[in-house]
């Protein structure tokens, strides 16, 4: 089978075996409570636990792998979960019956899903089933090539993001949230800093309903309750979030903003929104989103928010299509906070280099419920990390657990983070630049153009010596090369071939 089609059969049951698992261990603990608790569903709703029917639980399923009806009684179990947990309608994969899938291997593929986490108990089981369902969704972002990168973003930069932000409380935001990565990252980092569920609520938008469908299972998978939205319009023409209102009224504003959008999208329909109310430093080109995503995140930014934005260097210098004077007046405005340019070969969707835009509201003395960070204003950090990561097979790089830390690191240290250390520019490497500094360079914001040369090269020598050295090579090679032409010149006059 195609990946694309794969993909939904393989993530759909490991979802089935992971809301099974976690419906199974809190029975056993109400069956010892007596057997009306063990059949009240508000008991598993109250844990965030899915209530699964009889026939849909994993073990009527195994037991009856073998059978030629196993397709048929797949699809029955996914409708009865739907019809039972409202935030499932319409998620889950109902195709299984389909005659072009081999039941015998279909029954095969339980036998071997039955396996994943045998023997643990509890969260362990569906930590592990949780992190089987990412490996999963990056293995076939990777098989379906550019396709996949339209629903996955790689981890690794998901982890710089994440690792940059540190959303451990508050509203995060991802306008075109794929398959959710951002929000699993976002919750993970939480709970590894000692936060709970809870202390972030997710809001997320995405235009694909199969994408859409996959983050749902993503969330699910991970425990963790999200408001999707999903329309074929997008966050552009149809903003979701714009309608969000708090218990006053008042419209939601995010205080992390992580997102990937697609890259230098040319039909996003901006010839119809040229006068919209986010397009605060200028219109962006009806031939080019890019400038309109930034504003669109910008815009959903709480007064003290952060965001993090993935998108393709072009960004960075581009002066089509008045892409200049966006940028030129958001710098002026003060709301870049950092840049970052990548390493090649990160993404399953594109070769296209890619580079990270960190936006803020308010660059003077911290953000929401944290506010220890030092004034900023009048300056942006350029951190230029191409030369970073590793090949993992012959056409793609990750980032490594240190390559992340020290980004991050660099970053936190910038910005006067408590514990973080001092910050200093490191040629080839990273500088806080003032705006006259990329006023001077006509408002361009390409790392390379302010971080400067790395100062001591992998062999201990410096930049300086080094470049004194090659011209002294140089120089004698010119000699040299005077030497043998005169040396020649002379051979031939002896031969009467000289003038």
């Amino acid at each position: 089978m195609e990946p694309s089609d794969y993909k939904h059969v393989a993530l759909g049951l490991i979802f089935l075996k992971y809301i099974s698992d976690a419906f199974e261990a809190r029975h056993t603990e109400l069956l010892a409570e007596g057997p009306q608790a063990a059949e009240d569903k508000d008991e598993y709703l109250a844990d965030h636990i899915f209530w699964v029917p009889k026939d849909a639980r994993w073990s009527h399923l195994k037991a009856n792998a073998k059978r030629p009806t196993i397709g048929t009684l797949i699809d029955d179990a996914m409708r009865a979960l739907e019809k039972d947990n409202d935030s499932l309608k319409g998620v889950l994969p109902k195709d299984y019956a389909r005659p072009a899938l081999n039941k015998v291997m279909l029954g095969e593929l339980i036998d071997l899903i039955s396996g994943i986490a045998l023997g643990e108990s509890g969260h362990k089981s569906r930590d592990v089933l949780g992190r089987v369902y990412e490996y999963f969704l990056g293995q076939f972002a990777g098989s379906e090539g550019k396709r996949g990168g339209e629903f996955y973003t790689p981890r690794s930069v998901v982890r710089v993001l994440v690792e940059m932000l540190e959303p451990y409380q508050g509203r995060v935001y991802d306008p075109c949230c794929g398959s959710g990565g951002m929000f699993v990252q976002s919750d993970k980092f939480v709970r590894e800093h000692g936060g709970r569920i809870g202390d972030i609520a997710i809001y997320g938008q995405e235009s694909n309903y199969t994408t859409w469908r996959l983050a749902k299972m993503n969330l699910a998978v991970r425990g963790i309750e999200a408001d999707i939205a999903w329309n074929n319009e997008g966050s552009f023409h149809k903003d979701e979030f714009a309608g969000k209102r708090d218990s006053k009224g008042e419209p939601i504003k995010a205080h992390y903003i992580l997102a990937n959008p697609p890259f230098n999208i040319s039909d996003w329909g901006g010839e119809r929104l040229k006068d919209d109310v986010r397009w605060k430093f200028g219109p962006p080109p009806a031939g080019n989103a890019n400038y309109a995503w930034l504003q669109h995140i910008y815009h959903h930014l709480a007064p003290y928010g952060t965001a993090g934005v993935v998108l393709a260097n072009g960004s960075m210098s581009s002066s089509q299509s008045g892409e200049g004077e966006i940028r030129k007046a958001m710098i002026e405005a003060d709301v870049v906070d950092c840049m970052v340019a990548l390493p090649g070969q990160l993404f399953f969707s594109t070769q296209i280099p890619a580079c990270l835009w960190f936006l803020a509201r308010d660059k003077s003395n911290g953000r929401a419920g944290k506010t220890h960070l030092r004034d900023r204003r009048g300056e942006v950090l350029f951190i230029d990390a191409r030369n970073m990561g590793q090949l993992v097979d012959r056409t793609r790089r990750e980032l490594t657990d240190d390559d992340i830390q020290k980004i991050a690191a660099t970053y936190h240290a910038w910005r006067g983070e408590k514990d973080a250390g001092d910050y200093k520019d490191t040629p080839g490497f990273c500088k806080a630049a003032s705006l006259d500094d990329i006023r001077k360079h006509g408002h361009v914001l390409t790392p390379g153009r302010y971080v400067g040369a790395q100062a001591v090269e992998e062999d201990g020598e410096s930049f300086a010596d080094k470049m004194q050295r090659l011209s002294a090579q140089w120089r004698e090679q010119q000699k040299e090369a005077v030497r043998l032409d005169a040396a020649i010149e002379a051979n031939l006059k002896g031969l009467g071939y000289g003038r």
